[in-house]
């Protein structure tokens, strides 16, 4: 049964006590009752330890300093604080989703031969390419097509991973700038070998970034923390060998080796003039 403990005046500040009851475990509220404050005890046989508090309270005995708790702050999107660090990055992410968007949600083949090395059309359901004097963007746009949900997941994720660092070393200007080099190049390099045939995907530009990295965080001190773990460099030198090697031909993929070999040639031989050319700025 609930019992009286105190009354006091409308601006007597009571929260010292409260915060004293509940320190013991004692049950309590504090209401507003004709102009005065009143501290009710959930249960009156805890009226005498609450009233010895009461007591020594009021003497000056126990003193409370209360502390101001900050306010939870609001869990907040990290979006915004991604695309202010990895812009460059993020973008070359997402336009490879819109590129493998196209693929696989079959849209009209005029599209999708918009962004391949040279445009084609289906005759008898087999590609036809011809030539495009004075269509640049040709050179870059294979990057961003992908055939395959793996495809696209990986190439993201090691564009993420290698792409932010070099960005976050660098700036977005210069990984822009890596990027239109060694994806130009890598897909040249495809072209050269394969000739005219669908291909695509940021591997290429993927390989880049880790040659680039390799070598300009080895020679410039500066960006020691660019250099892959000893586990990447095997994980993806090694995936690059077996493709070369024919290994998953037989399981039936179709691998742009040379836009692999040659985006990883160039990306190491840019690192390497980066590296010397930046070493003693940072």
């Amino acid at each position: 049964m609930s019992e009286l403990l105190y009354r006091g005046a409308l601006d007597e500040d009571l929260r010292p006590l409260s915060a004293l009851l509940w320190q013991q475990k004692i049950a309590h509220r504090i209401v507003e009752e004709d102009g005065t404050q009143v501290v009710i005890l959930a249960a009156s046989n805890e009226h005498n330890r609450a009233q010895d508090l009461l007591k020594r309270w009021q003497s000056g005995e126990l003193r409370v300093t209360l502390r101001q708790v900050a306010p939870a702050k609001k869990r907040t999107s990290p979006l915004p604080e991604l695309l202010r660090t990895a812009p460059v990055t993020l973008v070359l992410i997402a336009f490879s989703i819109c590129g493998f968007l196209l693929i696989y949600l079959n849209a009209p083949i005029g599209w999708v031969a918009l962004l391949t090395y040279e445009p084609f059309t289906l005759v008898s359901g087999r590609p036809v390419f011809s030539s495009s004097p004075g269509q640049f963007w040709r050179l870059l746009t294979p990057a961003f097509l992908h055939f395959g949900l793996m495809h696209i997941v990986f190439n993201s994720l090691w564009c993420w991973e290698l792409g932010r660092r070099i960005e976050g070393a660098l700036g977005s200007l210069n990984l822009a700038g890596l990027f239109i080099a060694t994806a130009a190049l890598s897909n040249f390099a495809q072209h050269s070998v394969s000739g005219p045939v669908l291909f695509g995907g940021l591997s290429g530009v993927v390989y880049a970034f880790l040659g680039f990295a390799w070598v300009a965080g080895r020679i410039n001190p500066h960006w020691r923390s660019l250099v892959p773990a000893t586990s990447i460099m095997l994980f993806m030198v090694g995936w690059l060998v077996i493709c070369i090697l024919g290994v998953v031909d037989v399981l039936g993929f179709s691998v742009a080796n040379a836009a692999h070999v040659g985006g990883l040639l160039s990306g190491a031989a840019i690192g390497g003039v980066f590296a010397a050319a930046y070493r003693n700025r940072g």
